[in-house]
């Protein structure tokens, strides 16, 4: 699942698939102009006008450096719909480069609907700077069918205003879910109409939190032969007495639930939310679009120490696509996402002079020489106040770094009704909801 939308050091923003979309997305090579035309996706909405425009300024000098390529790209929002993302596949509608989650790789490539890669891959000059954990994400029985773009990994915001009013350090924010309790206790005791701790409980969300919540007490929620679910567990049970304990024990949780990211995200903007579970793009949409202040905004990692979900996104190439696609379509990535303080996600300068946030807490996409430069050009323009964001740069690096499970939504769609549950029903049975969504999930691996 994303995290808030599309991962950017620019304005936020959530792109991809839409009606423009789903036109026929016929290329490959123009014999009259000489030229290979490739359709790529993902293009910022026109309601994004900076990003709109840095995109389109970089296609064109893209194709300006490479005058035997003619790139077309499909503006959609969001950048994949996961209700017509099937369908547009099996009806050759697709885009020769397009968008995918971490979560679909392996999907796409079991209905053959992915061009293999691994021929045209040494093409791809940041191909061997790129971090393995994430290139292997896109590497299915040893051949390459995708190149990761972006990452997310989450963690704890919170608001620091209210822990000085509350307080609570905000230097030392909470590091386990004992203290996660004990701070949304205090918030929420500063009354009107504060609240401590919120969370998801709906659209597959609450699932999504849920499986986050269980890596970090260093459970899974599935084995790891994919064949089994493992929530009926003492660290599953744990996350769900957890969020029952502190709706209705410690009432620090307000009594509005069914929650999803955007009233959580209006609640933490309004300044009467202590602290969420989040990736770091979620800050900039709290700042820009729902009124809290890059001041105010802090960032932890995940409470108990185990643990993180972690997420991203990337380009795999349509099936048809032919060597001559295949090559152009490798060469406009490393130019626009691919190279280190240069192109549509990496030119740290330009956001920051369009006033865009540089400096935020992304997990780390290069490696080496690469790496060094990415993390010293965003150094140099950074705009946030970077020291909010250290204990989950620093948190991080003990924790385990897990993807989401496989046929993630599907599940997520169980584990909904297991968190709604004890967030709605003060006598919710939590060893029956967890026998009952054991059972359910272990139907959905079953089916593949």
């Amino acid at each position: 699942m994303r995290s808030s939308g599309f991962r950017r050091t620019f304005a936020t923003l959530a792109c991809a698939m839409s009606l423009t979309a789903l036109a026929a997305c016929g290329s490959g090579d123009d014999a009259e102009s000489g030229k290979t035309q490739i359709t790529v996706n993902c293009m910022p909405p026109k309601s994004a006008k900076v990003d709109r425009q840095f995109f389109e300024d970089d296609v064109a000098a893209f194709e300006k450096a490479n005058p035997d390529i003619d790139v077309v790209p499909h503006d959609a929002f969001p950048c994949q719909d996961p209700k017509t993302f099937d369908a547009k596949l099996a009806g050759g509608q697709m885009e020769d480069v397009f968008y995918t989650y971490f979560t679909d790789v392996n999907h796409v490539v079991d209905i053959n609907q992915a061009a293999d890669l691994t021929p045209y891959i040494e093409e791809l000059e940041s191909y061997e700077t790129i971090q393995q954990q994430l290139r292997d994400i896109y590497t299915v029985d040893g051949k390459i069918y995708g190149i990761p773009r972006t990452g997310y990994s989450m963690g704890l915001i919170y608001n620091r205003a209210l822990f000085e009013e509350a307080g609570l350090d905000p230097d030392q924010p909470p590091a386990t879910w004992d203290e996660v309790r004990t701070a949304a206790k205090k918030i929420a005791d500063l009354g009107d109409g504060t609240v401590g701790y919120a969370d998801y409980s709906a659209q597959n969300q609450g699932g999504w939190h849920f499986t986050a919540e269980l890596y970090s007490q260093g459970g899974d929620v599935v084995s790891e032969d994919g064949k089994s679910a493992t929530i009926d567990t003492p660290e599953g049970k744990a996350v769900l007495q957890t969020l029952h304990d502190m709706r209705w024990t410690d009432n620090s949780m307000g009594s509005k639930q069914l929650l999803v990211i955007n009233d959580v995200q209006q609640m933490m903007g309004s300044g009467k939310l202590g602290m969420y579970l989040a990736a770091p793009d979620n800050i900039p949409i709290l700042v820009k679009e729902k009124g809290a202040t890059y001041e105010d905004m802090a960032l932890a990692p995940m409470p108990g120490g185990n643990g993180t979900l972690i997420g991203g996104d990337g380009y795999m190439f349509n099936k048809n696509a032919s060597p001559e696609e295949i090559r152009a379509g490798l060469k406009w990535l490393d130019a626009m996402f691919l190279t280190p303080g240069d192109g549509f996600l990496g030119d740290y300068a330009r956001a920051k002079e369009n006033d865009a946030p540089v400096g935020l807490p992304e997990p780390r996409l290069f490696t080496g020489a690469a790496d060094e430069k990415d993390q010293q050009v965003k150094e140099e323009n950074a705009n946030v106040p970077v020291e909010n964001y250290q204990a989950f740069l620093d948190g991080n690096e003990s924790l385990d770094m897990k993807i989401e499970p496989p046929s993630a939504q599907q599940i997520y769609s169980v584990l909904d009704g297991a968190v709604s549950a004890v967030l709605t029903k003060e006598d919710a049975d939590i060893d029956s909801l967890l026998k009952d969504a054991s059972g359910k999930i272990d139907d959905i691996l079953a089916q593949g």
